[in-house]
């Protein structure tokens, strides 16, 4: 088998998410992430009318890790989660997408940006190589 190389722009979406979806994720419920509302508004964006998780057959792609973040917001900080100056644990889900290198994602990242609770989201972009298949 033959492949070759296409250029991409990845999206890692690091998002909050309840511990009872993070348990329920790690049961094996996928169906979590549809009732919890940040990742629920984080994958409409994916799933929208845009370039976003575009594999030519395959619309609203994207890889989900379930995991933890840990952070200590300064004094002056307005924490969507945790206590100013205390260490915090939170339960995540990192939402991977990718769009083609051409396109122009900047409605979908102001999308993301507005949706995310997070004093300082954390949300990623990224020009990568994914394999494609040449038979």
């Amino acid at each position: 088998m033959t492949f070759g190389r296409r250029r991409a722009l990845a999206v890692k979406i690091h998002c909050p998410i309840t511990a009872e979806t993070l348990g329920a994720l790690i049961a094996g419920d996928g169906g979590a992430l549809e009732r919890d509302g940040t990742t629920a508004a984080m994958l409409a964006v994916i799933r929208g009318d845009n370039p976003l998780g575009d594999f030519g057959q395959y619309q609203g792609v994207c890889e989900i890790a379930p995991g933890w973040e840990s952070f200590r917001p300064d004094p002056d900080a307005r924490p969507a989660l945790g206590e100013a100056g205390r260490n915090s644990l939170s339960a995540t889900a990192i939402l991977t997408t990718y769009a083609p290198a051409e396109a122009d994602i900047s409605t979908c990242l102001a999308a993301l940006m507005a949706a995310h609770p997070w004093e300082v989201p954390v949300i990623e972009v990224s020009e990568v190589d994914l394999l494609v298949r040449q038979d």
